[in-house]
């Protein structure tokens, strides 16, 4: 089964993004931070991770840089979903190592047609 890990602090994005990878038949995961996201990283391989970056405790960009050092996550798609819209956020973003970079608010169809995209 494809997973997904969903890592963001707003709870309105979260149960809508993880309503839609449900019905795409994806297991879901959810991290409201940087911290929880890589405890669930312990024991879980998602296949992509969403992941904002204005969060509490660890940021988005701190979890990424964690998420590339990790050798069992290597395979794993990232996206960052951020209000962080300069073109220097969306750079330190990719540069970081995402796969993807979405702005909000985004498409939700067009968030789970590029993470299929990314995994197939």
């Amino acid at each position: 089964m494809r997973k997904i890990l969903i890592v963001d602090d707003e709870p309105n994005i979260v149960m809508t993004l993880e309503y839609a990878f449900k019905k795409k038949n994806f297991e879901v995961y959810i991290a409201r931070d940087g911290s929880e996201a890589l405890e669930i990283l312990k024991t879980k391989t998602p296949n992509v991770i969403l992941l904002d970056i204005m969060m509490p405790e660890v940021d988005g960009y701190q979890t990424i840089e964690l998420i590339k050092k990790n050798k069992a996550l290597k395979n794993t798609k990232v996206i960052f979903l951020s209000a962080k819209s300069k073109s220097s956020d969306v750079e330190k973003g990719l540069q970081l190592g995402a796969d993807k970079y979405f702005t909000k608010p985004f498409s939700i169809r067009k968030i789970v047609n590029e993470v299929e995209e990314l995994i197939h």
